[in-house]
């Protein structure tokens, strides 16, 4: 029975995820009938639960354990085909019966053996890396909560920690206490598509009732190293993409303000109406800054409205940003935050509401006996929202402003200390310009190609270096790195740096890796 068998299971594995079998005592075997239907709220569930879930947790805890040593694997890498196919006794398939708990625990262990472990001191491949305890502390609970963000009835802590969370980043950007609005996105790309939607309803609020049929052909202009979720997000909202005006930059990827403005002419010109720019702070592949003062100026002289993507963080950058009509905060990027935690912060009070509400009377009824507009579930174009707040909160408690400022300044020096090694290692050529933030660029030049001259030949062969070294480093499980083309730049590694985790030595080791595994 249901009762008999939560009294003689007791979990009690190692919680290393790479064991498959679970030292299980007692009477129970693995073939044993014990499964979901046997927790919580099943009667009599509360013992098998707490068994099961304290596994679970041995289970993360011995992932967690490994993932901070160095002698672990990055990643244990299979093809697509080989994990489809299965792998020692790992199956992606759905069953139609039920699987048993023991199942389960080897599923979990299984899951985290085969994927990535993006908080390893060598994980460089993305700014979302490191794994902070807190923060996964914050995850775990905000999942048993389960609740939904739309309104204060079911989610009054949350609902709250955001307004708090909200006006703490507000303040950091510069604005005053009697402006700014916001609210918590499924991650950067949409909080940079509620920047345009916002901006196109503040200069033609019809929109939202009548149509694009009603407008102008609109134009908007970012730089041609900003992200590509602008472009993508014009196209979302029916603008079109060819309607982005894709302005050009300098070297270090700084977009160019007289380019900008000869954009915003030739856009008038084409009988298009511009009314949105978009400035970078933190270019995804150089980590450039825009000059956002002379961006500003423009987008004053021409009313337009100025969104600032921000991929770093802001603790060191106060002020920079008070010029804003709007900007995209990504705490799980440089604040290390866990997947995923993103913010549209607009500058206008209300215009989120005016925007995107439609006052759905089964949630949003204007009789309830609290506040209302703690209702903020309308400011979405989603009607069920994931609670993204409470692990950043629960993370600004443990380190506190001055925590995060020293987080990230520990990334900064990684990436100062990559390019002093770039210019002293053989082999090694970094970019012209010095890093303006956490990304480091850099070509590996193998000896086989170090006394030919530079001509399409060399180029051609540069191109299949960094792939191929990648390619061997994801075989091997050593260390993770990005590679891409850029304009006329043939293929170069892309290292940023947003993991605390990583140290020095980390980085002496990437750089002799890349040695050995590009001579070979």
């Amino acid at each position: 029975s249901a009762d008999s068998s939560s009294e003689e299971l007791r979990f009690g594995s190692t919680g290393d995820p790479d064991q498959h079998v679970a030292v299980l005592p007692g009477d129970f075997q693995p073939n044993a009938s014990v499964f979901a239907h046997n927790l919580l709220p099943a009667p009599g569930g509360e013992e098998l639960t707490r068994g099961f879930l304290q596994e679970v947790v041995d289970i993360l805890l011995g992932y967690i354990s490994k993932s901070s040593q160095r002698s672990s694997k990055v990643l244990d890498f299979h093809h697509p085909h080989q994990l489809k196919e299965g792998l020692e006794c790992f199956s992606l398939d759905l069953p139609d019966q039920p699987e048993t708990l023991e199942q389960i625990l080897v599923d979990c262990r299984d899951t985290l053996k085969y994927g990535v472990r993006t908080g390893h001191p060598r994980f460089l491949n993305q700014l979302s890396s490191g794994l902070d305890v807190v923060g996964v502390a914050g995850e775990w609970l905000t999942s048993t909560a389960n609740t939904n963000m739309f309104t204060y009835e079911v989610s009054p802590v949350f609902v709250l920690m955001e307004e708090c969370l909200l006006k703490k980043m507000q303040s950091i950007l510069g604005w005053s206490d009697d402006v700014g609005d916001g609210i918590f996105c499924p991650g950067g790309t949409i909080s940079n598509l509620y920047s345009i939607l916002v901006a196109r309803y503040h200069f033609y609020p019809e929109v939202k009732t009548r149509g694009m049929g009603v407008l102008p052909q609109l134009a908007l202009f970012t730089s041609e190293q900003s992200h590509y979720s602008v472009k993508k997000s014009a196209a979302v909202l029916g603008m079109g993409s060819e309607n982005v005006f894709m302005v050009k930059c300098d070297e270090s990827g700084k977009m160019i303000p007289a380019e900008l403005e000869s954009s915003i002419v030739t856009a008038k010109e084409k009988a298009l109406v511009p009314f949105y720019v978009n400035a970078t702070a933190g270019t995804t592949v150089y980590g450039a800054f825009d000059p956002l003062n002379a961006i500003a100026d423009i987008c004053q002289r021409y009313t337009l409205w100025m969104h600032v993507d921000v991929s770093v963080e802001l603790f060191n950058f106060k002020y920079l940003f008070s010029r804003a009509c709007s900007v995209t905060w990504n705490p799980h990027k440089m604040m290390g935050v866990p997947l995923q935690c993103s913010a549209i912060l607009v500058k206008k009070r209300g215009l989120l509401q005016e925007c995107n509400d439609f006052g759905a009377e089964y949630l949003f009824q204007t009789d309830k006996n609290y506040d209302v507009s703690y209702d903020t579930g309308d400011k979405s174009i989603q009607c069920g929202r994931h609670v993204d707040v409470f692990k950043l909160w629960l993370m600004w408690k443990a380190k506190g402003s001055e925590g995060f400022g020293s987080q990230v300044n520990k990334c900064l020096e990684n990436a100062e200390y990559l390019y002093d090694q770039l210019l002293v290692v053989t082999g090694n050529l970094s970019f012209d310009h010095t890093p303006e933030h956490s990304n480091v660029c850099f070509w590996y030049i193998p000896p086989s190609l170090r006394g030919q001259p530079p001509g399409p030949d060399r180029d051609a062969r540069l191109h299949q270096v960094a792939p191929r070294i990648k390619g061997r480093m994801m075989e091997k499980g050593s260390v993770m790195i990005g590679y891409q083309p850029l304009g006329d730049k043939v293929n170069f590694f892309r290292c940023v740096f947003s993991n605390p985790a990583t140290q020095q030595e980390d980085i002496d080791f990437l750089l002799d890796e890349i040695t050995r595994l590009g001579d070979i």
